[in-house]
């Protein structure tokens, strides 16, 4: 309650990348500074390092619901949103070059429907300068307990039949850092994204992204990274089905659904938020229809309660994220999420 009315009264009256970017500042400045986190995670988030978890990929995962890609487009606070109680963190999505990203305006509240709609055009520093923040992460014994994926999509200016090599550099960067990789097809924001959902433009760039993260997870001395990749609710059910059966046949180990919304007219963007809650239910239901039990599904979309999140579970989600839901429920929201489903 106290969170809403500072939302009613201080956020909802400033412009939503602004109130962003104080936010995303605040969360990786206290990140940053050990004591402060480490009292604040013993304080919110002490079940994610003594609980059982839920086992992914094999590991340990302190808990189920994390959050989705876009809001640490740079990997700079994932220490700080860990203490909030995220059992992982998907940072990016990041293009293997630096962008600004599109034109101001890009970023709208939907306050009466808790939804957001963004054109932010994947604004990111490149692959580099994140390789750089996650290898700093990784050289201390807390980042590397912290589970960490790593969404990669198309710098804007790279032409279609480049992307397999602009998705694969970004890929090399980054996969030995990564506890999974998850290649973005499914923005509306960048000008013919979505056309490489298409399973055809699709194969050669999971194909290239596949090779560079093995090869660079070798020379580093790491372990394979999952491969995921994340799909639109905008597809039609026999295109969700045919990227199912790509995931089987190029053996991914799964896939992340789903991302922002263009069906609606509302204006600009995509929509994200408590709308798309029932099509990304239905979608992660239909992938595990066509899935193999070892495949990994990565559900988001409309989560706001512990409920929402459940559904996404029962449904056959392994794991759950959010990030609009984070906007409207305040700092507290994971944790919440996570007690509930961890049963604690």
């Amino acid at each position: 309650m106290i969170y809403r009315q500072i939302f009613k009264h201080v956020f909802s009256k400033m412009d939503p990348e602004q109130a962003h970017h104080l936010v995303h500042t605040g969360i990786t400045v206290a990140g940053k500074t050990p004591f402060v986190a480490g009292v604040i995670e013993g304080a919110l988030a002490p079940y994610l390092t003594r609980g059982a978890g839920v086992r992914v990929f094999g590991r340990r995962v302190p808990g189920p619901f994390g959050l989705a890609g876009g809001f640490d487009k740079d990997a700079r606070a994932v220490r700080g949103l860990n203490m909030l109680g995220f059992g992982f963190i998907e940072i990016g999505t990041i293009t293997a070059h630096a962008q600004p990203g599109n034109e101001k305006p890009r970023m709208w509240r939907e306050i009466e429907m808790e939804a957001l709609r963004n054109r932010m055009g994947f604004n990111n520093q490149g692959a580099d300068v994140a390789a750089r923040e996650l290898s700093a992460l990784r050289s201390t014994p807390k980042g590397r307990s912290i589970f960490v994926g790593v969404n990669i999509g198309k710098t804007k200016v790279t032409e279609p039949q480049d992307a397999a090599a602009d998705y694969a550099y970004s890929a090399q960067k980054l996969a030995p850092y990564a506890d999974y990789l998850i290649v973005n097809v499914s923005s509306p924001n960048t000008p013919g994204l979505r056309d490489l959902q298409n399973v055809e433009a699709l194969r050669p760039i999971l194909v290239a992204v596949r090779e560079a993260a093995d090869k660079a997870t070798a020379a580093a001395h790491a372990g394979r990274v999952p491969l995921l990749v994340k799909i639109a609710p905008d597809l039609a059910n026999e295109d969700v089905i045919a990227v199912a059966k790509l995931v089987q046949e190029l053996g991914l180990d799964g896939v992340g659904a789903v991302n922002t919304t263009i069906n609606h007219n509302l204006g600009p963007g995509g929509l994200s938020g408590k709308p798309e809650l029932e099509r990304g239910i239905e979608v992660v239901s239909l992938l595990r229809e066509h899935l193999d039990p070892e495949h990994v599904i990565i559900g988001s979309g409309g989560i706001s309660t512990s409920r929402d999140a459940q559904r996404y579970l029962d449904a056959g989600a392994n794991l759950v994220q959010g990030y609009t839901g984070f906007i409207y429920n305040g700092p507290l929201w994971a944790r919440r999420i996570n007690k509930a489903l961890l049963g604690r």
